[in-house]
């Protein structure tokens, strides 16, 4: 476990450099990543190369003991390359080129930029893959940010043809997955599909989620590019890129394959201000970020990394680019740090060491002042240094695996086709998926995040939020695991090719839980069905699958008007609607007891993550919080009462 902070030589005086590796070295930072947005100081003017600068930078870090995660430079092409190259800008959905002057001005499609992208990784990865300072590389930067994943540029749509006949073979056989045949829109063949965009109205479901997943693959192949190339010239280094908080334009689990460690970017407090959150949970956790965040996105990206995951970017104070963007409280950087290692990371960069006093991100504060004074960040990361020391000299196995009993399916595609199908405009996949994980951390399960195809084994329970496409392998899988399984609303619901079931939903799940959802409402916001399931009572919302139960399934709840609320059969638990916080905290409760878990519900400002024999718990709430623990505990960090903003860590 060790820390790391992004560092910008390019944008600092020469002089500077030492110093600066030197107090970053003093602060207890292992590691330095650079060079992600530096293609124009590398390559001036076409072929004309300036690498001294960055031999020098890559140098004084190494001399200072620092490790070097160098960066491919592929996120900012610069502008002699797109005057050069035109058809390297993306276009969007209104048909215009997406233009130079800021980032990510590329289509991952373009073929001049595919090849310009080769030559400069090959390129870099010949001057510095032996180099013994640079022990890490990162493919690019936050793949897909700023809506780029998708492009409507002419090579985008000439490769989206070529993809469509590599997946089906023949146009006949597309216009009858597709069922073109509605509003006669029938293909003779496949140079006649254009992108679905710009129609009159709704373009067709089908041809939309295909060209979401073309868009997703189209990232894979660019990233594997440029992974096989640093693989040639950079043997034994790691492979690393940095995924996005709760961003999933495009599937990661393809690429996150290629690289050796999945890292992402941590801003707690810009999510909650931009993402799904109503205003009175933004105002509760406005300098401190929810309580399960970050962890679910550590959960995430642990289940995809061969080694520990990292946090690429860490949150050091008030960011930029949110609406509205406060500083977070005193503690807070200390304890997102150990929020990181408690669910597996291997590494916790911080962005950036000195706020920059210039450009895009002159508001968005470092570790260090733009004045060069230690900030509040830096001196909570000096904190996390010394601390990670003496947990290290106090407990070797510190660091090993994080395991569990639970685990929530997540599924990258099921996100897309309920964007593109949503029937009610705010069942948001994200935010269920969320909801459900935010339930069982209420209960003090640590969960692991899985995509579908993930091995079942060990679990005691499996949640799977709304999943439209369920495999019939998948659920005989999940029949076999021998856990408790609970399926949200709407799994089932749909084929790969975004057509209802044959035999209705939940289709291939109905051979181990029979029931047959025969109609469909979605619900406005400011409707809600009464629920009640035993002694549990509480409130559906959003969506209702309207269910016949079948052969010896079992009614667990009920809405008021009478239709199941809940189903069972054995170990498979089907809710047929989108309950509200409390109930399904309670319902997760009864059926992580059935399940053999230990399981309690926590403050909701409390949290507590397991890693080895350590126990941490966390505070994020305005008093003292009282540490769960055992009798006879000893702990290693902190003690059982447990400060605002604090960490306390037992064995």
């Amino acid at each position: 476990m060790r820390l790391g902070v992004c560092y910008y030589p390019e944008h600092w005086d020469e002089a500077m450099w030492q110093d600066d590796a030197q107090r970053m070295k003093e602060l207890g930072i292992a590691q330095v990543r650079i060079g992600e947005f530096a293609w124009s100081r590398i390559e001036p003017s076409p072929g004309q190369f300036n690498w001294g600068w960055l031999d020098r930078a890559i140098a004084v870090l190494g001399a200072a003991g620092l490790d070097v995660v160098m960066c491919t430079p592929t996120a900012t092409p610069p502008k002699w390359l797109i005057d050069q190259y035109p058809d390297i800008l993306p276009v969007g959905a209104d048909g215009r080129p997406r233009a130079f002057g800021s980032r990510r001005h590329y289509d991952f499609s373009s073929p001049s930029y595919f090849e310009a992208s080769q030559r400069i990784v090959k390129l870099l990865a010949q001057r510095y893959g032996d180099n013994p300072a640079v022990t890490a590389w990162q493919t690019d930067n936050e793949y897909g940010c700023h809506h780029t994943v998708v492009s409507y540029a002419p090579a985008a749509v000439q490769r989206f043809r070529a993809w469509l006949q590599d997946r089906y073979g023949s146009i006949e056989a597309l216009n009858a997955a597709w069922g073109t045949v509605f509003w006669s829109m029938e293909y003779r063949s496949f140079d006649e599909i254009d992108a679905p965009v710009a129609t009159v109205t709704e373009a067709h479901p089908s041809h939309r989620l295909d060209y979401r997943r073309f868009a997703s693959s189209e990232v894979a192949r660019y990233n594997r590019m440029q992974v096989d190339i640093l693989r040639q010239h950079a043997p034994g280094r790691a492979m690393v890129h940095n995924f996005m908080q709760s961003f999933y334009e495009f599937d990661h689990y393809p690429v996150a394959a290629d690289l050796d460690a999945a890292t992402w970017d941590s801003y707690p407090l810009g999510a909650l201000e931009e993402f799904w959150f109503d205003a009175d949970t933004k105002a509760r956790w406005l300098r401190t970020g929810h309580p399960d965040f970050a962890s679910f996105n550590h959960d995430l990206y642990r289940g995809m990394s061969k080694q520990p995951f990292w946090v690429m970017e860490q949150q050091p104070g008030p960011v930029n680019w949110a609406n509205w963007n406060p500083a977070p409280l005193p503690g807070m950087v200390r304890l997102w740090s150990w929020e990181a290692f408690a669910h597996g990371a291997g590494c916790v960069s911080y962005f950036r060491w000195r706020q920059c006093p210039f450009a895009q991100e002159q508001m968005h504060a470092g570790l260090n002042t733009p004045d060069n004074q230690l900030d509040l960040g830096g001196e909570e990361a000096a904190v996390v240094a010394r601390e990670l020391a003496l947990l290290a000299a106090a407990d070797k196995d510190a660091a090993c695996k994080v395991r569990t009993k639970v685990a929530l399916i997540f599924d990258y595609q099921a996100k897309w086709l309920f964007e593109i199908h949503p029937q009610g405009a705010d069942f948001l996949y994200a935010r269920i998926v969320f909801d459900y994980y935010s339930a069982l951390r209420s209960l003090g399960l640590d969960v692991d995040v899985i995509p579908t195809t993930a091995a079942l084994d060990g679990y005691a329970m499996i949640v799977v939020p709304p999943l439209p496409v369920l495999p019939s392998e998948l659920a005989a899988r999940l029949q076999e695991s021998g856990a408790h399984v609970v399926f949200g609303p709407r799994s089932g619901s749909k084929t790969v090719d975004l057509r209802i079931p044959a035999t209705l939903p939940p289709g291939a799940l109905a051979a181990h839980l029979p029931m047959r959802v025969w109609r469909v409402e979605s619900l406005r916001p400011n409707v809600k069905e009464a629920v009640t399931s035993g002694a549990l009572s509480g409130q559906g919302g959003f969506w209702r699958d309207l269910i016949e139960v079948q052969g010896d399934t079992v009614v667990e709840g009920s809405f008021a008007d009478g239709h199941p609320a809940i189903v069972g059969h054995g170990r498979l638990h089907y809710l047929a609607s989108v309950f509200d916080s409390e109930f399904t905290i309670d319902y997760f409760h009864r059926v992580a007891l059935l399940a053999g878990l230990q399981a309690e519900r926590l403050p909701d400002d409390v949290r507590i993550s397991r890693r080895g024999a350590l126990t941490w718990v966390f505070n994020y709430g305005s008093g003292v919080a009282t540490a769960p623990h055992p009798a006879g505990a000893q702990f290693v960090i902190g003690q059982a009462e447990v400060p605002p903003q604090g960490v306390s860590v037992y064995r």
